[in-house]
């Protein structure tokens, strides 16, 4: 193994983990955040040089891209999950065929989205309620949004093989140069050229193809067993069948999860341009926030996959205690300093003070708590690593999904208040938190028995 290899590969299954989650976590928290730039960029831009409309346009897609996106991205869980086992299980000739067949996937399931997402998204907006002043600015984003969809996937399937490896830095390497493409094309399309969402979108798409351009040289170039070779990308059904029984429940579950937060945006889009515009704003702020309790989730998923496959479960058991630990200390402490600064905050997105309070509100229910909604995901990690995707799926779908249907559809039909819309955040993350634990503390032993009497018996 070359120096260059061992530098990009975190040793999982043997000695302190403490340091070795942190080393895991920082690099994708820092490319997470590079990521929500892109997003974040087309909406400050917008909003500094198109006006508020164009603002609510941007904003009021983004609940539709994930729900369109997550199945895929659900699709590159099950990668990440399953080339961390073989990892774990030294099983190097079928993590080959994972990586060629994932990113075959994606190139396929990307072009379908985009031809997908192109042909319907006007009638989608009409669906979700869109109002006609925004609802041609957010069509056209959208369509030029969708046409970078391939390259989104390769993106995201490319670095969930990476992280399976423990190379959380080079996909960061590689978000820092596209987020700076895409904030330079920003301001050349929209300051310069005089354009209006089209500018942004048209520079998110070129900043996702340098991105997905880049994570396969990163693939190809590696001297190890996740080495990609274009000339052997195939689809192995045994391989494609394993990535989609444990992928589809994870992108199933994005999708509802997404639908929901559509039903919440519906109902945002009844109370008008400057609730849209704020619950936009305060959505990218918690997005930033957002990113420390998904690392941990992520490290624990592959911390745990990885140790399953070594078949270290005092390990397994150690990962979930410290990301749990480490999500609420750093999360708590996120989302207190960001609601302090609230306003100055939501300031940078808008200067219209109606603007600036609603996004207050929203703030004080997805940031203030944004601790509650880590712990969600990091407890559903250890689960997920151990394969148990459609639990997971069932579990957040009713805890997280339905009930915020059914809370729009019913408590805030009969108070339709801007608080009771946004309380069902925190109400919906304890619920599903508080189930997710309790089916891991049922399924960690169990699992670990029936792994010990295999060993036994061979």
């Amino acid at each position: 193994m070359s120096k260059s290899q061992v530098s990009h590969t975190i040793d999982m299954c043997s000695g302190p983990m403490a340091g070795k989650i942190f080393q895991f976590v920082i690099p994708l928290m820092v490319s997470s955040i590079l990521q929500l730039l892109f997003n974040a960029a087309d909406i400050i831009v917008v909003s500094r040089f198109c006006g508020d409309e164009a603002l609510a346009a941007v904003g009021s897609t983004s609940s539709l891209i994930n729900l369109t996106v997550g199945l895929f991205i659900g699709m590159s869980t099950a990668s990440n999950i399953i080339a961390a086992r073989l990892m774990g299980e030294r099983n190097f000739e079928k993590l080959h065929k994972v990586v060629h067949t994932s990113i075959l996937v994606s190139v396929i399931s990307g072009i379908l989205l985009a031809a997908i997402g192109i042909t319907f998204a006007e009638k989608a907006l009409k669906l979700m309620g869109s109002p006609d002043d925004v609802i041609e600015l957010s069509t056209l984003y959208l369509r030029i949004y969708f046409i970078g969809t391939p390259a989104n996937l390769i993106y995201n399937f490319g670095s969930s093989l990476l992280r399976a490896k423990g190379d959380t830095k080079r996909p960061l390497y590689i978000i820092t140069l596209a987020g700076v493409i895409n904030f330079v094309l920003n301001l050349f399309f929209v300051a310069f050229c005089g354009r209006n969402v089209d500018g942004v979108a048209i520079a998110t798409v070129v900043s996702q193809v340098v991105s997905a351009v880049l994570i396969i040289i990163c693939l190809m170039s590696d001297n190890d067993h996740m080495r990609l070779n274009i000339k052997e990308l195939k689809i192995h059904k045994k391989e494609l069948l394993e990535i989609l029984r444990i992928g589809l429940p994870a992108g199933i579950q994005g999708m509802v999860f997404s639908f929901s937060n559509i039903t919440i945006q519906s109902a945002v889009n009844s109370f008008g341009k400057n609730t849209m515009a704020g619950y936009a704003a305060a959505n990218s702020i918690q997005g930033f926030l957002y990113v420390a309790g998904n690392a941990f989730y992520q490290a624990n998923m592959t911390f745990t996959s990885q140790n399953m496959g070594a078949n270290q479960w005092d390990r397994m058991k150690r990962s979930m205690k410290l990301n749990i630990l480490f999500e609420v200390i750093i999360c708590t402490a996120l989302g207190i300093i960001a609601f302090c600064f609230a306003t100055p905050l939501l300031g940078i997105y808008t200067t219209d003070a109606a603007v600036v309070q609603e996004g207050i509100t929203v703030m004080k229910y997805n940031c203030l708590l944004v601790v509650l909604c880590g712990l969600m995901e990091t407890i559903m990690g250890g689960i997920r690593g151990m394969g148990y995707t459609i639990m997971t799926m069932v579990v957040s779908i009713l805890g997280s999904c339905v009930l915020r249907i059914i809370w729009v559809a019913s408590v805030f039909n009969i108070f339709p208040t801007t608080d009771v819309l946004f309380s069902i955040y925190p109400i919906s993350w304890i619920l599903t938190s508080f189930i997710h634990l309790m089916c891991y503390l049922v399924i960690f032993p169990r699992k670990k028995k029936l792994a010990e009497l295999k060993n036994v018996d061979v």
